[in-house]
């Protein structure tokens, strides 16, 4: 990662790791929003998309298998437009992209800070 990397991803293991194994399957746009402040609900989203059902299915697997911990609440698995996995201080939400660009959480959520990730980033480290 970039020297430029927001303090708010630097200090959360948890986060990396997830932001780690969705690079791992390819995800696209995949964005951190630090909601702490705005929302009681939790700290941190994840968004992503796949740019299929499989790639959304692939990229939600590799995330909840490869955390320490499940989810505390999976949502829309079954379907697999729009998942949702529920870590207490951070919720993922890994869409299909047709999905993704009609709800538009980040536009939802635009007063939030916003950290981009590129595909062609290997790891998201600290440094």
């Amino acid at each position: 990662m970039s020297e430029s990397e927001p303090d708010f991803i630097s200090d959360q293991p948890l986060l990396k790791q997830i932001l780690n194994l969705a690079l791992e399957k390819k995800a696209v746009r995949l964005v951190v929003l630090d909601v702490r402040g705005l929302s009681s609900l939790t700290d941190f989203f994840v968004i992503c998309n796949g740019e299929s059902e499989p790639q959304v299915k692939a990229i939600t697997d590799n995330i909840r298998k490869g955390t320490p911990h499940k989810p505390r609440h999976l949502e829309g698995y079954e379907n697999q437009n729009w998942i949702l996995m529920d870590y207490f201080d951070i919720v993922v939400h890994v869409f299909k992209r047709e999905e993704r660009d009609y709800y538009g959480l980040e536009r939802l959520w635009a007063d939030a800070p916003l950290k981009q990730f590129r595909n062609e980033s290997t790891e998201i480290t600290t440094g």
